[in-house]
């Protein structure tokens, strides 16, 4: 990489961030900003992405877009690198990042998807607070600090109090009765694997841990797959780390996951309710592969297969 160059609002310009040894001044993102850059990282909420991706794009840049904003249109791919990289070769100047519960999940179905295809998919997550910001996360510690001197916990950026509590997932709710993070891990999940076959449900929890999210995942196949085939593959498969010790109960925990690139999955098992089906459980840093490393690895992904020019030109819609 040549150069790196760090674009804000005018709220951030002129912050000083390390990078590699050195100090990089904050700019505010601009048109002139995006000239002779190849490839953008934007990560600033949908409704910025939407305002500049595009600009972006004019001035010759590929964008890499960790919001939702442009995950489920047609015209952009959805990539997890481990799953789907072939999908780059079709972009037209953005790609998006998906969401962390899913390309945690996709990581550790997909290589068993390859050897039987999935049926169905039921998942349930565990997400911690740092996927609501650092600011979340700051509020755990103070609200639990709180209960521990005997004072009434006080949610400001959470809606409801997470210290020793846990709620559904606190996005939005959809007339379907799903919040909208379930429905993205749905939606997305069947755009990444290339088909709308796969019958898909989550629910998903805010639970009262500081980083790293985790998801029990339970497969329905068309015909028996055995735990330790399964196992044989998971521990084969990129971006996976099987993790388990059946004699201390000893599986992925948030705490070992945190801060590594790898999804630990482990407690790999028959489930006892359908022949076809197998359970699982995994814990990954939603911050690393859930976000900027799968960011990293896609623009990696663009500069080895040298597709950084876009097979047409995006038009918005």
């Amino acid at each position: 990489m040549a150069e790196l160059k760090l674009l804000a609002s005018e709220r951030s310009v002129g912050r000083s961030l390390p990078f590699q040894g050195e100090n990089i001044i904050v700019e505010a993102v601009s048109d002139r900003a995006f000239e002779n850059v190849d490839i953008v990282l934007a990560s600033a909420g949908g409704s910025t992405s939407k305002a500049w991706a595009s600009v972006a794009v004019e001035k010759g840049a590929v964008v890499i877009d960790n919001s939702s904003a442009f995950r489920m249109n047609p015209d952009v791919p959805l990539i997890v690198p481990e799953v789907n990289p072939q999908a780059a070769a079709d972009h037209k100047g953005i790609i998006a990042n998906p969401n962390c519960t899913t390309i945690l999940m996709t990581l550790a179905v997909w290589p068993l998807h390859q050897v039987r295809p999935v049926q169905r998919i039921v998942a349930a997550t565990y997400q911690s607070a740092s996927g609501a910001g650092a600011k979340a996360m700051a509020e755990v510690k103070t609200q639990s600090s709180a209960i521990l001197r005997g004072e009434e916990p006080v949610a400001e950026v959470l809606p409801y109090p997470l210290a020793f509590n846990l709620f559904p997932h606190n996005s939005p709710l959809t007339d379907s009765g799903y919040c909208e993070e379930e429905l993205k891990m749905v939606n997305e999940t069947r755009k990444i694997f290339g088909t709308q076959e796969i019958r898909i449900t989550a629910t998903c929890v805010r639970v009262p841990v500081l980083r790293a999210h985790s998801e029990a995942i339970n497969l329905e196949f068309a015909e028996p797959f055995s735990p330790d085939e399964a196992r044989e593959i998971l521990s084969q498969a990129p971006g996976v780390k099987l993790l388990e010790d059946w004699g201390k109960n000893y599986f992925p925990m948030p705490i070992e996951a945190s801060g590594r690139d790898e999804v630990l999955v482990g407690r790999i098992r028959q489930d006892i309710s359908h022949p076809c089906g197998l359970e699982l459980w995994l814990c990954g840093d939603q911050i690393r592969k859930g976000a900027a490393l799968n960011a990293v690895q896609i623009a990696e992904l663009l500069v080895e297969k040298n597709l950084l020019q876009p097979t047409k030109a995006y038009v918005a819609r």
